[in-house]
């Protein structure tokens, strides 16, 4: 089973991509779902969290009071550091468990919806990395438009993300959502038709023989990690990268 590592930033268009997606019935993983599901009351998720931040976090019917979190922890870096250390290895774990799940349904596509895949470094075990990318002046008309938001607001939430344009140094194909979502919805077909092409018929022999399988998984993520360590050496030693973007799959 190839598992696509989906990708890009507040406002870029990537929640319309997994629809599309699902739409043409791909299996999505939605680490933001996860998120939410991990800390459900009566998860340990939460019981770690009370356990650490007190249950003043929680909300008069059990669950987690996230804007009384957010609080806590949006100026204390310590804090935000145990937060994430309770439920991104909480996450990572349901996102291995739904991925195993679709592979034993026999699907041969698995998509993995990570807004923050690049930042976590979650892109090296992925063996697929698709970044949804618009300009960063569409963004903020996107953003201001869809919250209602002032331009400084959406500035300041843009800045504290990584750029689109570091993401794209990570993908192997690149969705340009600077046009209409019928532009989008072609690119995600013509992405589809292209993948299901590159699996082709390799991927029941994987299915029923997994240990094939995973060697033929782990031997994709060598060559793909070696070859991007490489590729930022080449970028280190020629000085300042090339601000250009190339709008296209990797080859």
């Amino acid at each position: 089973m190839l598992v696509i590592g989906l990708t890009g930033g507040i406002a870029s268009g990537k929640s319309s991509v997994s629809k599309i997606l699902a739409a043409h019935h791909i299996p999505i993983v939605d680490a933001d779902l996860l998120a939410r599901e991990v800390v459900a009351p009566g998860t340990p998720g939460l019981s770690q969290i009370i356990h650490e931040f007190g249950g003043e976090v929680l909300q008069p019917d059990g669950t987690l009071d996230r804007a009384k979190l957010g609080s806590i922890i949006f100026n204390d870096a310590a804090k935000r550091q145990k937060l994430n250390a309770i439920v991104h290895p909480a996450v990572r774990k349901a996102m291995v468990t739904s991925a195993l799940r679709h592979w034993l349904r026999g699907e041969k596509i698995c998509v993995m919806d990570v807004p923050l895949l690049i930042e976590a470094g979650l892109w090296r075990f992925m063996g697929k990395v698709v970044v949804v990318y618009c300009s960063r002046e569409i963004q903020l008309q996107r953003l201001m438009k869809r919250d209602g938001s002032s331009r400084v607001d959406a500035t300041s939430r843009l800045d504290s993300q990584l750029p689109l344009s570091d993401k794209l140094k990570f993908a192997d194909q690149v969705l340009d959502n600077s046009g209409t979502l019928q532009d989008l919805e072609q690119q995600v077909e013509r992405l589809i038709r292209r993948t299901n092409n590159e699996v082709g018929w390799t991927w029941r022999i994987n299915w029923y023989m997994p240990p094939l399988g995973l060697l033929w998984g782990l031997l994709k993520l060598l060559w793909r990690n070696m070859k991007h360590s490489r590729s930022g050496r080449r970028r280190r030693r020629g000085g300042a990268p090339d601000e250009s973007i190339e709008l296209r799959p990797r080859m």
